[in-house]
């Protein structure tokens, strides 16, 4: 019986050590035969455009901006008048001169009470003329002993009275005057009609809103942060920011202005940041616009995740080395939802270049071709020419 069972034994040894050397060889045959596929499949064109680098950002983890990009000089013109519309002569989107007229409003009630009060300063300034002559004679009768005290001190009050009907007149004829210029409005800068509120034959009242022009040369952020962040802010710090309608373009800006105080209700403080580059700024005000104020606070590893391909639980970029792709797996950290970007904690360093976009069908060695821009395909493959 213990012969017995020595032999079971070795047997059993001996299975699982050809099971052993059978599994290694699997995959040892495996691997060979990953490499020999690699090596087998044609090169990966790659262009310039194909390839991003993996660079750092401090804007991971970095304050949060939304707001708009609104104009730092805008006039809402309103009504100082009570008036039916007569003409418009300008509509959203023209550009206007400084001066130009915009609006103009039925003048006719205004006009007659204007020549009123001319007519008005007209017969007052005849009876202070009469009045002073009568007050000179009183005054030389009075001199001769022709006439009494009495007399020139009533000559005196009628020539004061008449004097304080002057100018009267005239504050009337001046005021007149004024709203004669309110019923044309005009462009109190060079920009653009942004609004119009009116058309022909509407009544408006004084205070209601008829136009709106907006200078589109000063443009800025206008947006809120939360006040618990309001110890990273500083005037001058860099602001990075998308605007709706330009998704695929990033605008860059300073804080130039930090509100003192933080709202009521949202608890949020005003920022308002100046474009880098004004003349690359969005024409149209009121565009939502959203990004982060780049503090210094941190500073990561950063890459798009586009770049980033999932297998399970595991990460995992395509990076160029030497004329090889190479399948590099990575750690990663925090994301950026708006940025479209991922934090590196581990896997990659400053300046590696990695596929923009890899395809599927790529394999762990691959070689790889630099062509010229326009000719890549870095998500599929083909032949080297």
């Amino acid at each position: 019986m213990p012969i017995a069972r020595f032999q079971l034994a070795r047997v059993s040894l001996l299975a699982l050590l050809v099971a052993s050397s059978l599994t290694a060889c699997q995959k040892g045959g495996k691997a060979e035969a990953d490499k020999n596929d690699a090596a087998a499949k044609p090169a990966l064109l790659i262009a310039p455009e194909d390839l991003r680098e993996v660079g750092k950002s401090g804007l991971i983890g970095a304050p949060v901006v939304s707001g708009a990009v609104m104009p730092a000089r805008r006039a809402d013109l309103r009504a100082e008048v009570a008036a039916v519309v007569l003409q418009v002569v300008k509509d959203n989107g023209e550009r206007v001169r400084q001066g130009d007229l915009l609006v103009r409003l039925d003048a006719t009630a205004i006009r007659d009470s204007l020549a009123s009060a001319e007519e008005a300063l007209r017969a007052s300034t005849q009876s202070f003329e009469q009045t002073q002559r009568v007050l000179e004679r009183a005054r030389t009768l009075n001199q001769q002993g022709m006439t009494s005290m009495q007399g020139l001190e009533d000559a005196e009050l009628r020539r004061n009275a008449a004097q304080s009907e002057l100018a009267a007149a005239k504050a009337r004829v001046v005021s007149a005057r004024q709203q004669m210029t309110r019923t044309e409005l005009r462009a109190p800068f060079d920009g653009v009609v942004s609004e119009r509120k009116v058309s022909v034959g509407d009544t408006v009242q004084i205070g209601r809103e008829i136009i709106k022009v907006i200078d589109p040369a000063s443009m800025r952020f206008e947006g809120q942060v939360s006040a618990d962040r309001l110890a990273e802010l500083k005037v001058g710090q860099p602001v990075v920011f998308r605007v709706n309608g330009f998704a695929d373009q990033e605008f860059h800006a300073k804080l130039s202005r930090i509100d003192a105080s933080a709202n009521a209700t949202t608890r949020q403080v005003e920022v308002v940041a100046s474009f880098n580059e004004p003349a690359k700024a969005p024409q149209v005000a009121g565009l939502y616009a959203e990004g982060r104020v780049d503090s210094g606070a941190r500073s990561s590893l950063v890459l798009a995740e586009t770049s980033v391909q999932r297998q399970g639980d595991s990460a995992f970029a395509w990076r160029l080395q030497d004329g090889v792709v190479k399948k590099v797996a990575v750690q990663l950290g925090s994301r950026d939802d708006r940025r479209g970007e991922i934090e590196i904690l581990g896997g990659l360093a400053v300046g590696d270049q990695v596929l923009r976009s890899p395809g599927g069908n790529l394999s762990d060695g691959q070689k790889a071709q630099r062509v010229a821009p326009g000719a890549g395909a870095a998500s599929a493959l083909a032949s080297a020419k």
